[in-house]
């Protein structure tokens, strides 16, 4: 077993999962990621059967065709077989993503399908479509000397606290063109994408962040950058629809709590739509105008809390 430390669990591993952070030292695991034999058929008693996925309460099969099967248990287990000549890069791929998204969920953990950058002792999300410019974002604040915190899943606890992921960005790479950044040396995070995995050497916070906000991006055809905030009832559904996973969550019976967990945070951060030109436009700019818009939200919070 190898160990790691990543989104405030201890992650213990038959397989490498670099680029996770090594624990040397052996230690009591949150959560085991066993190789094992995995049912060919799914679930004894399914309460959900959608094509190559199976849930129950607390438990969640799938399979993935000449990649893997995996079997996702009581929010501390991990069984995967890979199948034969399987790309192990894939396999790790979706082990550090679907498998540990459901994880989150069976412990009870909100989770966002976003990226966490740290703004003084915040840190605020941006989530939205594929495509929208979430990785372009996060990898253009740490080129600015932002701290990154999370990655592709921002995990949020009860209290609020955003979790830190592990020192990594997934790019692709019309965003390294962009940004500068030569992919030749960078591993593909699978064989047949164009999307890379770019270390964070430095520039990476290790200790949970209260989350301050969320941005929704979004993209337009005019040429200006738009911010709209959401005001009361209206922060929750982007919550909802920008949770991880999100299909998942009824038939693994967690569906109340999800919404609960929405609820609460929503009613201590603020949520803005963003939306930018869809061509044409300039990553400074945008840069710009979204630590003039969360400098502006500062000024505003103390006002009211004077005001209160």
């Amino acid at each position: 077993m190898q160990y790691y430390r990543a989104f405030g669990l201890t992650i213990a591993s038959d397989l490498n999962l670099e680029p996770l952070q090594s624990l040397y030292d052996n230690a009591d695991a949150d959560v085991t990621i066993f190789l094992g034999q995995v049912s060919k058929i799914g679930l004894e008693n399914p309460t959900d059967i959608k094509p190559l996925c199976q849930q129950a309460e607390n438990k969640h099969w799938f399979c993935v065709p000449d990649i893997a099967r995996f079997y996702i248990t009581n929010g501390n287990s991990i069984i995967v077989e890979p199948f034969e000549n399987s790309d192990m890069q894939s396999v790790k791929l979706y082990l550090l993503g679907t498998c540990l998204g459901i994880i989150f969920h069976q412990r009870d953990l909100l989770v966002i399908h976003g990226n966490a950058v740290r703004f003084g002792d915040k840190a605020v999300i941006f989530a939205g479509k594929s495509g929208n410019g979430k990785s372009t974002l996060a990898a253009a604040f740490h080129q600015k000397g932002y701290d990154i915190l999370a990655d592709d899943l921002a995990v949020i606890d009860k209290q609020g606290l955003c979790y830190p992921s592990y020192p990594q960005l997934k790019l692709w790479q019309d965003t390294a063109n962009k940004l500068g950044i030569n992919t030749d040396e960078l591993h593909r995070i699978r064989l047949q994408v164009n999307k890379y995995a770019m270390p964070i050497k430095a520039g990476f916070y290790d200790k949970p962040l209260p989350v301050a906000g969320l941005y929704i991006l979004q993209t337009h055809k005019q040429k200006n950058i738009e911010f709209i905030p959401a005001n009361g009832f209206e922060k929750f559904k982007p919550l909802k629809n920008q949770t991880y996973r999100k299909g998942q969550l009824e038939g693994l019976g967690l569906k109340p709590q999800h919404l609960r967990a929405c609820t609460q945070l929503a009613n201590n951060i603020f949520v803005t739509h963003l939306t930018r030109p869809s061509e044409g436009f300039k990553l400074d700019e945008l840069i710009s105008a979204i630590e003039e818009d969360i400098s502006l939200k500062k000024m505003i919070t103390k006002q009211q809390e004077l005001t209160c």
